[in-house]
């Protein structure tokens, strides 16, 4: 286990998991973010709360790549996406970050184990180590006698661990976590907060929450606003 005692804001020279600077992106004559500036530090978790078309999706899209940004820079892990060619900056995005949804979105004809090993296909991880990980994380979200289950065999509790097994898999430097419990009742969704808190701390890995629930923040180090396309 790697330890997370230290604090995520010790020393200027650290790199950041996650750096935007001066992100915008409009779809036609609307702005929808204006000039975003964002550092998430290796280990962190921080909230982003906002009221509906405030712009968080859009800026998880743009982090991601599902859209593109108009100017600005994101760099992960201290590399610029920027200048990348298409096939590097997909496979940087692979690499470097993790997706939890609201909904799930698991692979419906894949088993459990199957879909959390999916991600350390598409980076081409070797099987052996690929296995000892699924192996790893099934016990860790506590699904190791569920591991051949399908998705609709699964309560959305278990869809959901699933789900941020399959986020960690390939030791991102970053989880997007779109509304992650907004689908689940509040002891459920309570659970899968914990679990998310913990691996991201035994794993030191970034999350970037997107949440309307204010008793999600909890987990998180920072809690940070979004309106009208800017952060404040």
């Amino acid at each position: 286990m790697i330890s997370s005692s230290s604090s995520p804001h010790t020393g200027s020279t650290q790199q950041f998991a996650l750096e935007i600077n001066s992100l915008h992106r409009s779809f036609g004559q609307v702005d929808v973010l204006k000039g975003v500036d964002l550092k998430l530090d290796v280990g962190e978790r921080v909230a982003l709360m906002g009221p509906s078309g405030s712009g968080k999706s859009t800026l998880l899209n743009c982090i991601c790549g599902i859209e593109s940004m108009d100017q600005g820079e994101i760099r992960l892990g201290g590399v610029s996406l920027n200048d990348m060619s298409p096939k590097n900056l997909e496979q940087t995005r692979r690499q470097s970050i993790g997706y939890v949804f609201q909904s799930f979105h698991l692979l419906p004809t894949l088993s459990a184990m199957e879909n959390i090993e999916f991600p350390a296909q598409l980076v081409d991880m070797p099987k052996r180590e690929r296995m000892e990980r699924v192996e790893k994380l099934l016990d860790a979200i506590g699904l190791s006698h569920r591991a051949h289950h399908k998705p609709d065999a699964l309560s959305g509790g278990e869809c959901q661990r699933v789900a941020i097994a399959r986020a960690l898999i390939h030791r991102p430097n970053l989880i997007l976590a779109d509304e992650p419990t907004g689908s689940l009742d509040s002891d459920i969704g309570g659970q899968v907060l914990d679990l998310l808190e913990d691996l991201s701390k035994e794993f030191q890995v970034a999350l970037l929450l997107v949440t309307h629930d204010q008793a999600s923040t909890r987990i998180c180090n920072r809690v940070i606003s979004m309106k009208d396309g800017t952060l404040v």
